[in-house]
């Protein structure tokens, strides 16, 4: 392994000289669910300055790179790049604060942050070019299911699934593939939601942690704001939302006319039912896994997000019956020994 010290020793050492900052010093910034680490810096002129630290045996700074520039290439706020190397894994850019939603959020202030949000998406949607994108395909989709009968109901509920569960799972992941492949396909950020939002000067937001993106349904970025796994808000309010962004959506022509309130709720509903699928499975291995435990914090509230849609829709009534049998008197907060 990596001496750390050493990695330390040669993120400084670049950063100072890609800036020409021989002063420079960096201190933890923050970190995410990834390999990736992130570290700031103040510039002889008083600026403030962000360097990536993301090991290149771990991951691959060109994905973010690519879709950087797709981001600021549509006018939208996402960090200028000073400086990058893809061989050591390092980027030098933009300080774009620290303000993200999450400890913005309240009941009141949540409708103008919100606002600007969903109007920031619908400009992604509509101006960010999302060609030669990994597709978010039914394999790509299908593989972050698996997560769920591997890392919750195996490791962290001791439930592994019999031939009828799987038969079930199986049925859940076809149907919530086709809702999917059916909707407009266009530019998705993926984890479109308030650690990943910052409140920018003159009422801007801008946007981080975007190097997943793909091209794939237009509902998944709403799902990811309006059902947001760090903080919950009442479904009549999601709904109405929701519904606003779709007359948006329609009026912009990334929505078709002939698919009614109804028919984009059920799409919505089913795509948020493949989202916190796949992230109670994540969630999971970030603790067994990676030694993540904030994580698990956050599992009841992903938990009840996916049960709540499987109950109100009838084709997923028998997974609903799986999910409430495997986490059955259960604090799932609680780590499995």
């Amino acid at each position: 392994m990596a001496d750390p010290t050493d990695r330390a020793a040669a993120r400084l050492h670049w950063a100072r000289a890609a800036l020409r900052e021989p002063a420079l010093r960096l201190a933890p910034a923050s970190s995410d669910a990834s390999f990736r680490s992130y570290w700031r810096g103040t510039r002889a002129d008083g600026r403030s300055v962000i360097v990536m630290d993301a090991p290149p045996d771990h991951e691959d700074i060109r994905p973010w790179l690519d879709v950087d520039r797709r981001l600021c290439a549509a006018g939208l706020a996402a960090p200028e790049v000073y400086a990058h190397d893809e061989a050591l894994g390092f980027i030098a850019m933009q300080d774009l604060g620290e303000a993200t939603l999450l400890p913005l959020l309240d009941s009141d202030s949540v409708e103008p942050l919100y606002a600007t949000a969903l109007e920031t998406l619908l400009r992604m949607q509509r101006g960010a070019d999302a060609t030669g994108l990994p597709p978010y395909d039914d394999a790509r989709l299908i593989a972050e299911m698996e997560l769920l009968p591997q890392w919750f109901l195996q490791r962290h509920l001791g439930l592994t699934p019999s031939r009828g569960d799987r038969d079930t799972l199986e049925l859940a992941m076809q149907r919530l593939c086709a809702s999917a492949r059916t909707q407009p396909q266009v530019f998705v950020h993926r984890d479109y939601h308030s650690r990943n939002l910052l409140r920018l000067e003159h009422g801007c937001i801008g946007i981080i942690d975007f190097q997943d993106a793909v091209r794939g349904a237009l509902t998944y970025d709403l799902v990811s704001l309006l059902k947001d796994c760090y903080i919950a808000w009442p479904p009549r309010r999601v709904r109405d939302w929701a519904l606003d962004y779709r007359a948006r959506a329609v009026a912009a022509g990334l929505w078709p006319r002939t698919q009614d309130d109804t028919a984009f709720l059920r799409a919505f509903e089913r795509m948020g039912l493949q989202r916190h699928l796949k992230v109670l499975g994540i969630f999971c291995r970030l603790y067994y896994r990676d030694g993540k435990a904030q994580y698990l914090t956050d599992l009841p509230r992903v938990y009840a997000y996916a049960l709540d849609a499987a109950r109100a829709d009838p084709d997923f009534a028998a997974l609903a019956a799986l999910l409430e049998r495997a986490a059955a008197g259960r604090d799932l907060s609680r780590p499995r020994a």
